[in-house]
């Protein structure tokens, strides 16, 4: 049992609510008050706090893990918080320490965000000050690198995933974007300011600027669909009318974010509706309208894995809403088989989003309601809700399948080596393992949630703490570190401090908890009455707890309304206990029958203080209370603390107490107004003597008294503490002058002498030192921390104190120290975190998962000789990680369908290594897919006449012409059903394969088409008809120029010319000659657009690569290049992510995966020094028998094996070490000698 200084927190602060955030290492960062709780989700425990920030901490977030890890970059757990005060503090988690510092000026963090998607750093965070900069940090050193100072006062910032050069901000009344966001410089540009209209207002109109400043507005009763759908997008005008400053003012926009699986889509969070914009056409193409009778909406999360919107609604419940698949161009998929519906789709092209499964809603209350919610980003199917009552509720989306049977397909050998055929199923770990690019079939399943877990914290407005009995000889074996905590709703909650975990709550009052007192390790006592009324009279109320069992038996019940209940002690024999009213003689009672014994006679003055003796029975406790007062020292004169000689009178009146019995008894104290103090002593259930010591001088009204050993301890209304040590007979008096004394409690512990003293503005610890006091610390609230509510002590030395603000902590005994390092805390569960290891561990443990080819037998366990003797430590806790992996995933892994490469991506997952979940599911899927059918004849196949109408798939099949024999047939038709994958989710945008990408944009267009409103909208369109090789839709588009336009014949010229375009030399050399003079002076739209009318889409590309027009590029080589085109398009764009300036080694690296270069990309990955990473590819590789043969490619495949080699050895892994050495060649042989001279 281990009790290490730890915070238990509680109810959340208002500022709170957006302070949330799951990152890729597992764990959930929850800001409560001024605190970071630090969750595992997995086993639903708290694994640590962070102790630091001033003020309400207001924003938390992790650290990305995308980049690739090795011992110069290890697995860190980094977290940045930000809290009211302006500080931001990056944490190292594992030790719970600060790393670094830094503000800017002292208002609230607005927003916080890790810069991830570059390689140069990952040290970049991106700060929102208030209240309209932007800062650029270094958070290893907290410098500042740039500060964009705007000109509107900016609420939150959205950085888009697919670009992180644009950058859009929420402000009070508008939203502002910048294009041109540089880790290298500030932005320059103040950016487009736009500004929202309330979408559910009646005024909202779709608003254009334009050229003299005013603004158009047109009737939403149009007809047309797009001026139905109402566009929040206004550009800035020059001068802003009444009505629209008017219009202003109903903004109610909660969130603002990028979407992440659709590129240059903005999602606008509404109570009532959710709204998605297309920032290329500046208007909404979907919205989500809330039920009439539906719950407003609070947050919304956007997914990446699938086109999935989690939406969380004031009354506590979630929903799910999957995108509904639409689709124009292409023939519409049969039911049960489009991406995300199970239904054909409808005619409109909007963004539709249905309802796939919704939660419980919970019961919110003034001091319950919802706060927000965050999401697994590895699984992406689990969600926490965070509420204000500190609560956390953990909500699984799971599949709910009819039973059915797993077989392998139809017609496929089983007697295959690879891939391999088994019986165990993959585990459905992740969101897109339920919702595929096949949806749910209907009547094989459906989503729905499922609450997996209850996180409880500290109740909130404590108002009293108690320590059950301290551990003995005796009780060791079956103790436990117990705390009872009361609170104003009547609420007892027992807290294990060990753990740190809320083990039960009672509720047995009805009326606020005014103090706690245990009677064994097992049962305690409470009493309880609301605040009295103008005649003074409550109705008291005492319970008798049954810890184990449950049961609450109810003291002195039926009582009328008398005197409220001042005080209740229990004697440390657990056989008494006494009651002290306001106005009422005081109770003495039997605790085991739970009876009254006796009442104090009324002639006796009321009590302020009452206080057991600790020693009680025989021979040795009447020698001890034979020194009560019997004090005799010399004075000493010192302006803090006095020392006086008691009365020859009290010191006889003590030692007349010796003779009077020598069986069992007990001895209790207690002290009037006056200060005087009353001795009784009890026996066979009765007050058997009772005598009165006179108040010693300089003393005031005695509030409160501890009693330990041979020393008492008063503490008065004045702030004087007054020792009194009966075995040297002396008292000593200390002037503290911190007023009213509240609580004094020794520590546990024999001949420990320590005690802490609560005021009102804090908490003092102080030590009987050869009976002079000495202050250990002080603690000052709430200066230093929030208002101390109670005191007590967990341990002979860790002070246990309540704060207001709803936190119990457990401190040092200096009071400074209330958090230790993970591996201090004794955690109910254990806990599985690579990151937790070391960094030699953590990687050790991943390549250990990776392969084990030098094993004949797949392993969860590194043998005790498998590494240098002074890692056996280290081999331990990576045993002990191994075990505690879920049994699901410890089943498949040995049996891996497709071997290394799916190994790699589960256990990527199961790491939290967002780089290399990236790399292994695109590195999987172009595996697969050069299996089945090689990329490069997949594309030539697909290029031709873009104006000949494809052969519909029907027909052609018909067509067919049989050129391989049956076998071959048989063969391909195998390789299909084996190694057939979905394509990868639009998420991975310029990554998807070309067929996926052209229909997507194809899609695109058509939207775009359906919301035409503005001339330069329906222009737009037709340029990008033009350019995608649909003339047809782009003449009509041209035709449709109104007469009065300006424009009007150039437009039809245009029409004319797409419409008649014919491949001849004369004419193709003719618009080449026209469209490169455009290009040179300036208009590089129309140049390109006339080279793609001539099918020159490759020269198109280069020029627009030239200009540096890369994204543009890349979206027209991937829509209408074949193969070879499309590939030199993409090896530029390869060389340009490759360059200092731009550095993305890590996109480069899956651009060429996409291209099917695998050789490309064993090299690259060879020379960014990402051994690991390479040799499991060229395993993967080899088994998917897709690396070439050639004297280069084995030569590599040769230096990357030698180099994991040398990795290997680096970390002390001798028999994997040697195992790669055998299969580097030559140089791997004279390595393999060096080896094993090393581990000799």
């Amino acid at each position: 049992m281990k009790l290490s200084p730890k915070t238990v927190t509680g109810v959340l602060h208002l500022q709170n609510k957006g302070a949330c955030d799951w990152g890729w290492q597992g764990l959930i960062a929850q800001g409560c008050q001024r605190y970071v709780s630090i969750i595992d989700p997995k086993n639903v425990q708290v694994i640590q706090v962070l102790v630091k920030h001033k003020g309400t901490v207001v924003k938390v977030k992790w650290s990305h893990e995308n980049y690739h890890h090795d011992l110069g970059s290890p697995y860190t757990l980094r977290l940045a918080s930000g809290d009211s005060n302006g500080l931001i503090i990056i944490w190292d988690v594992k030790q719970g320490e600060p790393k670094t510092e830094f503000s800017d000026g002292n208002k609230p963090i607005q927003d916080l965000q890790w810069l991830s998607n570059q390689d140069a750093s990952y040290d970049l965070l991106v700060a929102l000050h208030p209240p309209y900069s932007m800062i650029l940090w270094n958070a290893d050193t907290g410098t500042k690198l740039w500060k964009k100072s705007y000109t509107e006062t900016l609420l939150s910032f959205s950085f888009d995933p697919f670009n992180h050069r644009n950058v859009a901000f929420l402000g009070q009344d508008s939203i502002i974007f910048i294009e041109d966001f540089s880790i290298t410089k500030t932005p320059s540009d103040n950016g487009k300011k736009f500004y929202i209209c309330s979408p559910s207002s009646q005024a909202s109109s779709l608003k254009a600027e334009s050229s003299n400043g005013n603004l158009e507005k047109k009737s939403m009763s149009s007809k047309n669909l797009a001026k139905k759908m109402s566009s929040i997008l206004v550009g800035e005008p020059s001068k802003k009318t009444t009505a629209d400053i008017e219009s202003m003012a109903l903004n109610e926009c909660l969130q603002l974010l990028h979407h992440q699986s659709c590129r240059h889509h903005l999602i606008l969070l509404y109570p009532r509706e959710i709204l998605i914009l297309d920032l290329e056409i500046n208007q909404t193409v979907g919205i989500i309208q809330m039920e009439r009778s539906g719950s407003p909406y609070v947050q919304v999360l956007s997914l990446r894995q699938r086109d999935v919107l989690i939406c969380l609604h004031e009354n506590g419940s979630l929903t799910a809403r999957v995108r509904r698949k639409t689709n124009v161009i292409n023939t519409p998929a049969s039911e049960g088989t489009g991406a995300f519906d199970d239904s054909p789709p409808p005619m409109s092209m909007d963004m539709m989003y249905d309802v796939r499964c919704q939660s419980d809603s919970m019961r919110v209350t003034r001091n319950s309601k919802v706060c927000c919610i965050t999401c697994c980003p590895v699984s992406e199917k689990t969600i926490t809700l965070s509420v204000t009552d500190g609560r956390m509720i953990f909500w699984e989306i799971l599949l709910a399948q009819n039973p059915s049977v797993i077989s392998t397909p139809k017609g496929v050998c089983t007697k295959l080596d690879f891939p391999v055929i088994s019986d165990i199923p993959a585990p459905k770990s992740v969101l897109s393992s339920m919702i595929g690019h096949h949806s749910i079939p209907i009547g094989h399943g459906h989503l729905k949630f499922v609450m997996t877990g209850l996180l409880s914290g500290v109740a909130p407005a404590v108002t009293v703490i108690r320590m059950c009995p301290p551990m003995t000889t005796k009780n060791y074996h079956i103790y436990n570190p117990l705390l009872a905590l009361g609170n104003n709703n009547g609420i007892i909650q027992i807290l294990n401090i060990s753990s740190g975990e809320i083990e039960k709550e009672y509720s047995v009052h009805t009326t606020t908890v005014r103090g706690i007192e245990w009677c064994s390790l097992q049962s305690f006592m409470s009493f309880s009455y609301p605040n009295p009324g103008p005649t003074g009279q409550v109705k008291n109320e005492i319970v008798f707890v049954d810890v184990s069992s449950g049961k609450i038996t109810h003291v002195r019940p039926n009582r009328d309304h008398e005197s409220p209940i001042e005080i209740l002690r229990v004697s440390y024999s657990r056989n008494y206990f006494v009651i002290g009213f306001k106005d009422k003689p005081t109770e003495l009672w039997d605790v085991k029958t739970l009876t009254m014994l006796r009442e104090t006679g009324k002639s006796l003055p009321l009590p302020t203080a009452i206080e057991w003796s600790p020693s009680f029975g025989g021979k040795t406790s009447k020698k001890k209370h034979s020194h009560l007062l019997a004090l005799s020292h010399t004075p000493e004169s010192d302006e803090n603390s006095s020392a006086v000689t008691m009365s020859q009178s009290t010191t006889s009146t003590i030692e007349s107490m010796e003779s009077k019995s020598s069986t069992q008894r007990e001895h209790l104290v207690y002290s009037d107004m006056d200060g005087s103090l009353y001795h009784f002593i009890i026996e066979n259930n009765t007050f058997v003597d009772a005598s009165k010591i006179p108040p010693e001088t300089n003393i005031g009204t005695i509030k409160c008294i501890a009693w330990k050993g041979d020393n008492i301890v008063f503490g008065d209304q004045d702030g004087q503490v007054s020792v009194w040590d009966l075995k040297l007979k002396t008292q000593r008096t200390i002037h503290t002058r911190r007023g009213w004394i509240k609580r004094i409690r020794f520590a546990p512990g024999r001949g420990n002498t320590k005690f802490g003293v609560l005021y009102l503005d804090g908490m003092d610890i102080f030590e009987l030192k050869e009976g002079k006091l000495e202050m250990l610390s002080s603690l000052k609230s709430p200066k230093e921390i929030a208002k101390i509510v109670d005191i007590d002590w967990a341990g002979s030395d860790r002070p246990v104190i309540a704060t207001n603000d709803g936190c119990v902590i457990v401190f040092d005994i200096l009071l400074k120290l209330s958090h230790c390092k993970i591996e201090d805390l004794e955690l109910p569960d254990n806990l599985f975190s690579p990151h937790i290891l070391p960094s030699k561990g953590a990687l050790l443990m991943k390549y250990f998962l990776h392969h084990q080819p030098w094993s004949d037998e797949y392993t969860f366990k590194i043998e005790a000789g498998g590494l240098r003797d002074e890692d056996a430590k280290l081999v331990e806790d990576i045993n002990r990680q191994f075990s505690l992996i879920d049994r699901d995933l410890a089943d498949y892994l040995p049996v891996c369908k497709f071997g290394v490469a799916e190994r790699c991506l589960l256990v990527a997952r199961l790491f939290g290594d967002e780089s290399d979940v990236l790399f292994w599911t695109v590195a999987m899927n172009y595996l697969c897919k050069e299996k089945i059918s090689p990329i490069k004849d997949d594309n030539q196949a697909s290029s031709g006449d873009r104006f000949v109408p494809p052969t519909p798939a029907y027909k052609e099949t018909n067509d067919l012409v049989v050129l391989d024999n049956p076998e071959e047939q048989e063969k391909k038709f195998q390789e299909r059903q084996l190694y057939g994958c979905h394509p990868l989710e639009s998420y991975f945008d310029t990554i998807c394969d070309n067929s996926s990408y052209k229909k997507y944009q194809l899609d695109r267009v058509v939207l775009h088409d359906s919301k035409r409103a503005t001339y330069d909208h329906t222009k737009k369109c037709a340029e990008n008809y033009v350019m995608l090789g649909q003339t047809d839709r782009a003449v009509q588009l041209f035709l449709e120029t109104e007469p009065d336009n300006d424009i009007y014949y150039t437009d039809c010229l245009r029409a004319c010319l797409v419409a008649s375009i014919r491949f001849s030399g004369a004419s193709q050399s003719t618009i080449k000659l026209v469209a490169t003079n455009l290009i040179a002076n300036g208009k590089l739209t129309e140049g390109v657009q006339l080279l793609c009318l001539i099918n020159k889409g490759l020269d198109a590309c280069r020029y627009l690569q030239t200009y540096s027009e890369w994204d543009l590029a890349v979206w027209l080589a991937k829509s209408t290049l074949n193969y070879s085109e499309f590939a030199e398009v993409m090896k530029r764009w390869v060389d340009h992510l490759c360059s200092p300036h731009v550095n993305q080694k890590s996109k480069a690296v899956l651009v060429q995966l996409s291209l099917g270069q695998f050789s490309k990309v064993l090299e690259m990955l060879y020379g960014m020094r990402q051994f690991n990473r390479a040799a499991c590819f060229a395993e993967a590789c080899t088994q998917f028998g897709l690396l070439d043969k050639s004297d280069d490619t084995v030569s590599l495949v040769e230096a990357v094996y030698l180099e994991y080699a040398r990795l290997l050895s680096n970390l002390g892994y001798r028999q994997a070490a040697e195992h790669y050495c055998k299969k580097a060649g030559e140089k791997g042989q004279q390595f393999l000698k060096e080896v094993k001279i090393l581990f000799t």
